[in-house]
């Protein structure tokens, strides 16, 4: 399996990030071809030291790192990627690696 680890840093309206990436990016994300998974963070995200610059954490699983690549460079894939500046000014960092189980 492969992933692609999403990190949302803390938007200037947390409220507005939280009710447009519910209503309008999950649903352009899960179209992208390839998605087998995805998880959102619930509530806070903090290190062991306590709260974080990140508002939201994103994991998005795919078969392989190829078939991430293939989902975000079609159509549907263009079409989240693309959406990101509508409401993600604090930022995202985006991580696509393999996985293997230990």
């Amino acid at each position: 399996m492969a992933k692609l680890i999403a990190l949302y840093k803390t938007p200037k309206d947390k409220a507005a990030f939280d009710r447009y990436y519910q209503a309008t990016h999950i649903p352009l994300a899960k179209k992208i071809p390839g998605l087998r998974k995805y998880d959102i963070s619930k509530g806070g995200v903090n290190t062991p030291a306590g709260p974080s610059d990140f508002h939201l954490v994103a994991v998005l699983e795919f078969d392989s790192v190829a078939a991430i690549q293939a989902g975000l460079g079609s159509p549907e894939g263009q079409a989240a990627a693309g959406d990101l500046g509508n409401f993600a000014d604090g930022g995202v960092d985006l991580l696509v690696f393999d996985t293997v189980e230990a």
